[in-house]
């Protein structure tokens, strides 16, 4: 799908930024189509067909969600996506468990909004302890074991980093957070359907899922909350207490739909687009350091999702790169912040050298 004509004819550059967003998978359209068109009822009208029917589609959806990830579907709240998820489950717990915690734990290289939800907390009297992380872009468990104290109420770390590809080693993080009967945060936007997670078996109290990362529609995603033991949040927004309470509004049931299918068809092909994605990457990556003299490859080699490959080229402008890349789309960081001419603060936070830094492209 990465080459086809724009309005004008012209040849589009070949899509390289998946890690921004994904295209729709034509199967997934296929199953939201129907609820754009003939089954509109509203999923909370419990008086007539026409909300049943969108009732069940949206429960079916909350079910396939589940399944990707080894959850009840009772645990599967609908939101907007990843950023809402993450200020939801950091700002949610903390504000409900307030008159006994105030302290939370993450680290510097989370996504703008895992750390600018912090940092709204810090004015709201909380106090958060940022982890370094090492050069690899790792976490270390020692200085993640120190920084609890007695009043810390969550840790929130990122499964696979959107900016380098790091993996993160959740399940030993949850395993400590359990030992330390701390709650447990992962932004896994960039982790769900592309490899295996299990919430129970990583010892996962919230998790936050996108669907435009994994072939979904934009505009819809997930949190996970567990039920035992009880996860409680604060709601973020008032209203007619859709979704167990915790997230008001209807919820758009194509969405809705449109991330069930997604994460369905993810957990059936996972494992062939891994071994696929795999061989693409190591295929790209010896030709680049083969044919082009001092690249060097950013975060850790081993622990990584191989569909996420971040390069600095020395002594080039990393912008000027991408304007002589023309006939391919990439992105020198985060979609986010790509209008920002600052070098990415994932980079400055694994010491990459500010040169290196500005001369990076994922």
């Amino acid at each position: 799908s990465g080459r086809t004509s724009d309005v004008s004819g012209a040849p589009r550059p070949l899509y390289m930024d998946v890690q921004a967003t994904t295209p729709l998978d034509p199967r997934v359209l296929d199953s939201m189509l129907p609820y754009l068109t003939a089954y509109y009822g509203n999923p909370h009208s419990r008086t007539h067909a026409y909300g049943w029917e969108s009732e069940a589609a949206m429960e079916n959806a909350r079910q396939q969600v589940a399944d990707l990830i080894g959850a009840d579907s009772r645990e599967i709240i609908f939101t907007s996506g990843a950023t809402e998820s993450n200020n939801m489950a950091i700002k949610g717990v903390a504000r409900f468990y307030k008159s006994r915690k105030k302290h939370i734990i993450t680290t510097q290289t989370e996504h703008k909004c895992v750390l600018d939800s912090c940092r709204s907390l810090e004015t709201e009297g909380f106090r958060v302890t940022y982890l370094p992380v090492k050069k690899n872009g790792l976490i270390d468990l020692k200085e993640l074991e120190a920084a609890f104290q007695p009043d810390t109420s969550l840790v929130s770390v990122m499964t696979v980093n959107n900016e380098i590809g790091v993996k993160q080693p959740i399940r030993d993080i949850g395993e400590i957070c359990r030992a330390h009967k701390v709650f447990f945060h992962t932004d896994a936007a960039q982790a769900v359907g592309k490899i295996p997670m299990d919430v129970n078996n990583m010892k996962i109290d919230l998790m936050s899922i996108s669907g435009h990362k994994i072939y979904g529609p934009k505009g819809v995603g997930a949190l996970y909350v567990r039920r035992r033991p009880r996860v409680r949040l604060e709601p973020l927004q008032s209203g007619g207490g859709q979704e167990r309470g915790l997230r008001s509004g209807t919820v758009p049931t194509p969405l809705a739909v449109g991330l069930g299918a997604a994460c369905e068809v993810a957990q059936q092909e996972m494992e062939y687009d891994h071994k696929r994605i795999l061989q693409l990457a190591e295929r790209l990556v010896t030709k680049i350091m083969n044919e082009v003299p001092d690249v060097v490859m950013n975060g850790d080699q081993e622990h990584r999702y191989p569909g996420c490959i971040n390069l600095s080229f020395a002594y080039v402008e990393g912008e000027s790169l991408l304007m002589a890349l023309k006939d391919v789309a990439l992105s020198s960081g985060s979609a986010c912040t790509s209008a920002s001419l600052e070098p990415s603060y994932v980079l400055r936070a694994i010491g990459t050298d500010e040169d290196l830094a500005h001369s990076s492209i994922r």
